[in-house]
């Protein structure tokens, strides 16, 4: 081709494009990356255009030592932090672009209020957002313990606010016990949201195990934009959604963050969340103190009450008792009474009947012995009759043969026969038998 040109004279059209076609210097918006500082002063980054996650274009960007060191003191005195990777800036460039080393800008200036309004910005859409999703105040659904005994503490252990928080908890003049765990994560930085939820789900994973009752997250202060990670839409939804209530005492005192608005409760500093940890155990103390004179009270009270009540029972059954005992007693005499005259009455009745089963028994008697005499008199009469000495007195025989009556016996010729009148005894021999 006979128009084809080299590299460099490429490159040259391109510089001379830019020199005569831009501004000498452009504000420009987009987000730090990849920044780090070089030993002599100068500080070496990218800016960044994305959409969501989905970088959409980037360009190395230099800040050289001597407006660095303007730039950076300025940015921080306002913002409260200094600069670093993920902030959203509004920076004044010049254009360069350099035959080997390509396009590149360098940074005259950095606004801090812009980055200060970005950041209110998209806190209030992560505000909304949670509104919106009625997250803002779901984590407050929990109901604290009247005192909250065993805590897990998401911290970074080398934090001093850490170390203020243990030591009041645990040095308390009370002598309250708390048992705590720390989950230990970063607490600023681009990787400081990815951290905390990841605390947060160990936590999840071992409340029961540990018999976890509320989660303590604490920070011991800090610049204004170190604290953006707590702005953060996912870490404030993780808190909302957290199946205990969460307690947060960042330690900032100029504004509150967002995980502070959907925690369950919010304290300005470490040693603030501490100190409610220990008044609940206070109040608790002091409740029980109070019930305990309140029911105190009420015993001797009632211990009063009843005693005047069994005073007055007892005045009463001693009363009620005399005046059944003096009753009965009455229906005891007048029952001695009914006896001894019904006793008198049944004697004198039970007399009467015996004299005259006396007089009956007196007049049987003599009839039953006459008339048993009479029956005697007459068997006498026949026996005397029948008495054999009566029978032979009469003119009668008894005739025997060898002891026998003569007519049982077996008479033959010759037999002995003896006879018996009343006065004699007849011996004679058998010479005939006729029969008749």
């Amino acid at each position: 081709m006979q128009n084809a040109r080299s590299i460099s004279e490429l490159n040259r059209l391109i510089q001379l494009a830019l020199e005569t076609e831009l501004d000498p210097v452009i504000w420009v918006i987009g987000e730090i990356a990849d920044f780090r500082q070089a030993p002599q002063g100068h500080a070496y980054f990218e800016l960044v255009e994305k959409q969501g996650n989905t970088v959409q274009a980037k360009i190395k960007a230099n800040l050289w030592s001597f407006a660095y060191r303007a730039v950076a003191a300025r940015f921080e005195s306002i913002t409260g932090s200094s600069i670093k990777n993920g902030m959203k800036v509004l920076a004044q460039v010049a254009v360069n672009f350099h035959p080997v080393y390509g396009l590149s800008i360098n940074v005259k200036d950095i606004d801090p209020s812009f980055s200060l309004g970005e950041r209110a910005r998209i806190r209030q859409e992560t505000i909304d957002r949670l509104s919106q999703e009625g997250l803002l105040r779901l984590n407050g659904r929990h109901i604290l313990p009247a005192v909250i005994q065993r805590i897990a503490i998401i911290s970074s252990p080398t934090a001093a606010g850490y170390g203020d928080f243990v030591n009041q908890l645990e040095n308390n003049a009370y002598g309250y016990q708390v048992y705590h765990k720390l989950f230990p994560s970063a607490m600023q930085g681009n990787e400081a949201v990815v951290s905390l939820t990841r605390s947060l789900d160990e936590i999840d994973g071992l409340k029961e195990e540990l018999g976890i009752e509320a989660v303590v997250i604490i920070r011991g202060g800090g610049a204004q934009l170190d604290l953006d990670c707590f702005d953060d839409y996912r870490l404030a939804a993780k808190i909302a959604n957290f199946p205990l209530p969460v307690l947060t005492g960042i330690g900032h005192e100029r504004d509150e963050s967002i995980a502070d608005l959907v925690a369950h409760t919010k304290l300005k500093t470490p040693t603030a969340v501490a100190e409610f940890l220990l008044s609940g155990f206070r109040e608790f103390e002091e409740n029980l103190g109070l019930a305990m004179l309140r029911l105190d009270r009420a015993t001797r009270q009632k211990l009063a009450e009843e005693q005047n009540r069994i005073h007055q029972t007892s005045h009463q059954i001693k009363a009620l008792a005399e005046s059944r005992l003096k009753l009965e007693a009455e229906k005891l005499n007048s029952s001695i009474t009914r006896i001894r005259i019904s006793g008198r009455n049944i004697l004198q009745i039970q007399e009467n009947n015996l004299a005259s089963f006396e007089k009956n028994m007196i007049r049987g008697l003599d009839t039953f012995l006459k008339k048993e005499k009479q029956n005697l008199d007459s068997k006498e009469s026949l026996l005397r009759q029948l008495d054999p000495a009566s029978i032979l007195a009469r003119g009668y025989t008894r005739s025997e043969i060898y002891g026998k009556p003569i007519n049982t016996a077996k008479i033959q010729l010759g037999d002995n026969l003896q006879t018996h009148t009343s006065k004699y005894k007849i011996s004679s021999t058998i010479t005939q038998i006729e029969e008749k």
